[in-house]
């Protein structure tokens, strides 16, 4: 992610309240991450990226149909008020009531799921640094993290210790379990229309 200039020529000034950022961004035409006063473009994505989100939608939304969970994609921006991070994940489930951020009610602040897909620019950070913002989420039971690139999906489940495990899926043949809201998915339909192979090589 690269910093954004655009609100510097709005403001004046490097570092953002909360209140700025949400001010700049529902009127922007295009989405940014927040974090700590600092404004951050959130880049496009490709084609497979596109594939793998619509199939996962069309999936989960049939699963959880009539269902007290709900969800949403990239367009649902996020909250977690115990770091300040603001950020639109591929997929969120919201389990129960919907609550939203005091200060703006479009935005949500207590996700049970959520789904990141990776590309080559934001698989680092999405393993990384952003996993670790996530873990504040104190209502986040998984972390499902699907690859774009080849047929690898890991999820992380946080077990009755409190404690994150990784289950990782390497093959077309297997369903991927989204225990949290008690669904399954078929990695091969998760991965249907990107002309992956079946076999890495």
């Amino acid at each position: 992610m690269n910093e954004v200039r655009e609100p510097e020529v709005a403001y004046g000034k490097k570092k953002f309240t909360i209140e700025e950022y949400l001010q700049f961004e529902n009127a922007s035409t295009e989405k940014h991450e927040y974090y700590q006063g600092e404004i951050f473009a959130k880049a496009g994505a490709k084609p497979r990226h596109i594939v793998i989100a619509k199939n996962l939608m069309r999936d989960i939304a049939t699963l959880l149909r009539g269902k007290p969970c709900q969800p949403y994609g990239s367009d649902m921006r996020i909250h977690i008020p115990e770091n300040t991070l603001f950020t639109y994940p591929d997929i969120s489930i919201i389990r129960g009531d919907i609550v939203g951020f005091k200060k703006d009610e479009e935005t949500l602040i207590q996700p049970t799921v959520i789904i990141e897909i990776l590309s080559a620019s934001s698989k680092q950070y999405d393993r990384g640094e952003k996993f670790k913002l996530y873990r504040d989420i104190q209502t986040l039971k998984e972390y499902i993290l699907i690859d774009s690139e080849s047929i690898s999906i890991e999820a992380f489940r946080i077990n009755d210790r409190n404690h994150w495990e990784l289950e990782e899926y390497k093959s077309l043949a297997g369903n991927l379990l989204v225990a949290s809201v008690n669904i399954s998915l078929p990695v091969t339909d998760i991965y249907e229309g990107t002309k992956l192979p079946a076999v890495e090589g």
